[in-house]
């Protein structure tokens, strides 16, 4: 199942959360090379942006969240949501 990361602001100031995006594109890019078809992106500048990736299950989900280094480092808030299509 898709799911994706909704983050909503970063917590730390802005050179600590630049010294780990590095990391986090890395990890992005580990993701992708294991089939979870990750992409991330930043709709403002230190601001919010989002995670999307796929897993298997909410557990899942939530270990794959948990090791990005952004929220590992607590760099930002964020919440896990799980991306459904409604077909009619």
């Amino acid at each position: 199942m898709p799911w994706f990361v909704k983050i909503e602001k970063g917590v730390v100031n802005k050179a600590t959360f630049d010294q780990y995006v590095p990391a986090h594109v890395a990890y992005v890019k580990s993701l992708i090379a294991q089939g979870h078809a990750a992409k991330t992106g930043y709709w403002a500048e230190y601001g919010g942006g989002m995670l999307l990736f796929r897993a298997k299950s909410i557990d899942e989900a939530r270990a794959i969240v948990a090791a990005d280094p952004l929220i590992a480092n607590r760099c930002v808030e964020y919440e896990l949501h799980e991306w459904r299509v409604v077909v009619e």
